[in-house]
């Protein structure tokens, strides 16, 4: 994707089965579960880059010794540049003093802080605001009471931290912040204090009190402590936690909007946000790890059994497709065949903007992720070249120079090249810059030698094309300065018209080249009141406290068909001392579904959103835009 976005954030959980002693005899490191975890978190590095933490619970402690430790890190490379070396050190300052030390369990676990049976880690990806240490997961609620004690990690986003931020003070809590972290935290915080409390008074008048305790955590009625703390959760979510005494969970919304899947045997439990990570990590197929059903929480139990169970209701299963078009890792079988299909699904619409003269045409993609779709859009191109091969031999099965004719047929080859290339080191030179849009055009380079000027046709795939900003200033540009006829930009997504609100950093409307194309067209046409009258409504739904009803922003898009805003999308893309003609060509909502059937969240492209926050955001970010507003919408 030339505009570099962020997005949704990683988490994953282990839980080891069995006693610390068994993987050192078995695996010969006491040490197996925190080396798994590291493996976990650097294969899902994609996930985060602006910071990374863990958390280790340890079973079975003595008072007097910390049980639940934590570290977190910021930096440009934070898993293994600073987490897992800040770590590592003070594993080897242990082993200066003690070279015995790994062969001392029990020693070691009182020493070395990442020595447990449960790990919760995070990887960071901040879709807005600052990156600052505390804004890391996990986040912890330490109390003096193991089973009130709770560390949360998550990859979510919710678009009513207001409402329930209200919710959280009129429970006589008082919040250090205003953010959904600390409101999902503090939520759960506060049922978890109810559980225990419940169970407390239920004894209080039989036992002792440190008789009663033992039994709190062991009658814990986690089923209710999760449905209350989720009730009138809007958003999208993956959220992992352990509480003191040796309770894990992870929980994920209704609509599945975040991906979660785990793997057990009778070693460990594993929980992490995508699948070819577990693969790879645990050497196991992707038939032997579970999709985490939307809706539903995983437990793991202190004595490591497991239940999965509802905590909300069943609402319908919207998955984003934009995890499967972009931001999830390529190596999952089937995400690699999707983004295949994505590209497969284009081949008729480029043949038809390059009028068919391949002989003509330069194929080439936008490194590094649209690659999967180049190739099936190579594969679409090449079954339209051999239908048309079949009709050509049928034309020449009577000529005299058969065989000559024939034989050119056959040895045609669509001409599929690296044209761009990508500096990756440079790209991360620049962005550390404020003058990066002065240099932005230097992030990519071409393959000189391989377009013939004014003759040949450059069709360049992207994964999708929000801001078309990077595209303009750089790829466009640079294509341009080869003079070919004309240059035909492709993206596998449909173009983007609404705000994200679970998660991906897109709430502010103005900035989508396609919303930008939209209004265009309206002023071009003398269709201006439709701009204000969405504006008009939007108010009006505001005043009633009623934005969660409608997404009124659809109005700005519905006289127009996708060619319409396509060809306005290059108006506004082309540079102004191009002479290459332009094209820009998006995905087609059925074809993003033909490719990808089983996630439909489809609400950037449709706004068809899966929860009320989604219009309400939508709407919000209208008003923003109406009104001069240079700020976010939730």
């Amino acid at each position: 994707m030339t505009d570099k976005i962020g997005h949704e954030c990683g988490i994953g959980l282990i839980r080891l089965k069995k006693p610390i002693e068994y993987y050192q005899n078995q695996y010969g490191s006491p040490l197996w579960g925190l080396k798994k975890m590291y493996l976990l978190m650097e294969k899902q590095h994609n996930r985060g880059q602006d910071g990374a933490g863990l958390a280790c619970l340890k079973l079975n402690t003595e008072p007097g010794y910390p049980y639940l430790l934590r570290h977190r890190t910021i930096g440009p490379a934070p898993v293994w540049q600073t987490l897992v070396k800040d770590i590592d050190e003070n594993l080897f300052h242990l082993a200066q003093k003690n070279p015995n030390i790994l062969n001392q369990i029990d020693k070691l676990k009182l020493q070395f802080p990442f020595l447990g049976e449960i790990y919760l880690a995070h990887l960071r990806y901040g879709t807005y605001g600052e990156n600052g240490i505390h804004y890391c997961h996990p986040v912890l609620r330490n109390n003096n009471w193991k089973s009130r004690t709770l560390a949360v990690a998550g990859n979510f986003n919710l678009t009513n931290v207001d409402f329930l931020f209200d919710k959280i003070l009129r429970l006589g809590q008082f919040p250090r912040y205003k953010t959904d972290t600390t409101t999902i935290l503090e939520r759960m915080g506060y049922f978890l204090d109810e559980e225990n409390k419940k169970i407390y008074q239920k004894y209080k008048d039989k036992l002792n009190k440190t008789q009663i305790q033992p039994l709190i955590e062991k009658e814990l009625d986690v089923q209710s402590w999760l449905k209350w703390s989720a009730k009138h959760w809007d958003g999208g979510y993956v959220i992992g936690g352990m509480v003191g005494h040796g309770l894990a969970f992870v929980m994920r919304d209704p609509n599945g909007i975040r991906p979660c899947y785990y793997y057990e045997n009778d070693e460990v439990i594993v929980v992490a946000s995508e699948r070819p990570t577990i693969c790879t990590a645990f050497q196991v197929s992707k038939n032997e790890v579970q999709e985490l059903t939307p809706g539903k929480a995983i437990v793991i139990n202190p004595d490591a059994t497991t239940q999965t169970f509802s905590f909300t209701e069943t609402q319908p299963e919207l998955k984003c497709s934009f995890e499967r078009i972009y931001f999830s890792r390529g190596n999952d079988a089937d995400i690699y065949q999707e983004r295949k299909s994505l590209g497969f699904e284009l081949a008729n619409r480029i043949a038809e903007e390059v009028d068919y003269q391949w002989e003509k045409t330069i194929i080439t993609h936008i490194p590094n992720t649209s690659y999967p779709a180049y190739l099936g859009l190579s594969e679409g191109i090449r079954k339209i070249i051999h239908q048309n091969r079949i009709a050509q031999i049928k034309n020449h099965l009577n000529q005299e120079n058969f065989e000559q004719e024939i034989s050119k047929i056959l040895s045609f080859r669509p001409r599929l090249e690296q044209l761009i290339l990508k500096d990756a080191k440079l790209r991360t030179f620049i962005s550390n810059e404020k003058g990066r849009d002065d240099l932005v055009s230097y992030i990519y380079d071409v393959t000189y030698g391989l377009v013939k000027e004014n003759e040949d046709i450059i069709v360049a795939l992207d994964d999708s094309i929000v801001r078309g900003t990077t595209l303009k200033q750089s790829i466009i540009a640079m294509l341009a300065k080869l003079n070919p006829k004309k240059i035909v930009i492709v993206s596998s997504a449909p173009p983007i018209c609404y705000p994200d609100c679970y998660g991906i950093d897109m709430s502010q409307i103005e900035k989508f080249i396609a919303f930008q194309a939209a209004i265009d067209l309206l002023k071009d046409r003398g269709m201006e009141y439709i701009i204000h009258e969405t504006y008009s409504k939007i108010k009006e739904l505001e005043a009633n406290n009623q934005l969660e009803n409608e997404n009124c922003v659809k109005n700005i898009y519905s006289p127009f068909s996708l060619k319409e805003l396509e060809t306005k999308i290059s108006e506004l893309l082309k540079p102004k001392d191009m002479y290459a003609e332009l094209s820009i060509v998006y995905q087609t909502i059925e074809g993003l579904h033909r490719a990808i059937p089983n996630h439909k969240g489809d609400w950037y492209f449709t706004g068809n959103f899966p929860t009320p926050g989604g219009n309400r955001v939508t709407n919000k970010a209208f008003l923003n835009f109406y009104e001069g507003k240079n700020q976010r919408a939730y």
